[in-house]
């Protein structure tokens, strides 16, 4: 990982984001475009314009899952030192995960429609809703000619994608890839749906106190936006170029719990063994984990199985922390957004206080890392991503 880009809840930087995780400043608001419905507590990236950065000529033509990726995007290349001119567009590679792609622009339009009429809809409706839309603009705006690909995973599609894109380097068909996560799906009827479903928070009282992972209290996620974008090159590419390192993806592992839709298996098994093949494909132990970025919804069923998952496999001795309590749940940008939070931790080794756990639940029996970041040695690092359809996708990253 060359270069890291990030927009999300935090900041529409890396740094801003990075730095409202370590002050553990949750984003949660209540959301006047909720209004009515039974949750209205959402985490935006408030702060981002994209006719500010992108111009509002080309921003108007893109769904605002494809406006973060890009400027995600953009700020990654920039990161790594490169530009498109510096590389050759056929060896270059994009993969980006998302759970929904463009599904505001699918909401407006159809609203549209049945306000004003079937004329009235945008012509662009289909192109700026298409999931893979968001890895093919991506392309196009940094003239990668390699594969595109979008990966959908649900909640893990942004580690999924990190992982894809390592073997698009392995196997020497890229020699670069831009890869990583974006979702842009705060809208009523996502909203809606996912309170009916009862994964909302609720305590619409306190919306700063409403993510809390790992919290005996905890009672749903905060849905959020985002976006995490990474410049990934083989080491000797990288080297060659005398490219600073932010990270090394030195293992991907992945499974399915082929069980129940939405609800984790409570035995964790199929994540347990994520887990196991990530580390063996890295070649490290139990002992070199010394960090976990937990997946930490803060919901009751996948917050206890998580943590009962990891002790299992990795015993109580690395320090957890959940980036949620800060950022919401961006659904499928959260694995790629905690992802380069995990390689933040290690570059300047350092772990994010979990923000919003106050009392953390008895079940829980791991050291989570709480009040305040903590310094800590550390040469590899673990991150763990899980979604509906029991998708499970766990990334090792390392300093070397």
């Amino acid at each position: 990982m060359t270069g890291i880009g990030m927009v999300t809840p935090g900041g529409p930087t890396t740094a801003e984001t990075w730095q409202a995780i370590l002050d553990g400043r949750a984003t949660a608001v209540a959301d006047g475009s909720m209004t009515g419905l039974p949750v209205e507590l959402t985490s935006r990236a408030a702060t981002f314009d994209a006719d500010a950065v992108l111009g509002r000529r080309t921003a108007w033509r893109l769904d605002r899952c494809t406006q973060l990726a890009l400027v995600a995007g953009r700020e990654a290349v920039a990161d790594a030192g490169l530009t498109p001119l510096d590389w050759n567009g056929p060896r270059v590679g994009v993969v980006i995960g998302t759970a929904l792609g463009g599904i505001g622009t699918w909401e407006k339009e159809h609203r549209k429609m049945l306000e004003q009429g079937s004329d009235r809809i945008s012509p662009l409706t289909v192109p700026m809703s298409l999931t893979n839309m968001v890895a093919a603009q991506l392309a196009t705006d940094s003239k990668a000619s390699g594969p595109s690909l979008a990966v959908s995973t649900a909640c893990a599609s942004g580690a999924t994608a990190i992982g894809v894109a390592r073997e698009l380097l392995r196997s020497g068909v890229c020699d670069v890839v831009l890869a990583g996560g974006s979702e842009a799906c705060v809208i009523p009827s996502v909203v809606a749906a996912f309170s009916k479903a009862g994964a909302l928070s609720k305590r619409v009282a306190d919306p700063t106190g409403a993510s809390r992972p790992f919290d005996v209290d905890r009672d749903g996620f905060v849905i959020a936006e985002g976006s995490a974008v990474f410049v990934m090159e083989r080491a000797e590419h990288a080297m060659a170029r005398g490219a600073r390192v932010h990270a090394y993806v030195s293992g991907y592992g992945a499974s399915s719990d082929a069980g129940h839709e939405t609800r984790p298996d409570p035995e964790g098994r199929a994540a347990e063994r994520a887990m196991l093949i990530a580390m063996d494909d890295a070649a490290v132990s139990v002992a070199d984990i010394v960090h976990v970025n937990a997946h930490g919804t803060s919901t009751p069923l996948n917050d206890v199985t998580e943590a009962r998952t990891i002790r299992r496999t990795l015993g109580a001795h690395p320090a957890v922390t959940s980036v949620k309590g800060v950022t919401g749940h961006t659904l499928g940008a959260a694995g790629a957004i905690e992802a380069a939070v995990t390689a933040l931790s290690l570059s300047h080794q350092v772990v994010p206080a979990t923000a919003g756990l106050i009392h953390q639940d008895p079940e829980i029996e791991l050291d989570i890392v709480v009040d305040k970041p903590r310094p800590l040695r550390m040469e590899a690092a673990l991150s763990n991503s899980f979604g509906f359809g029991g998708q499970n996708a766990v990334l090792v990253l390392t300093r070397s």
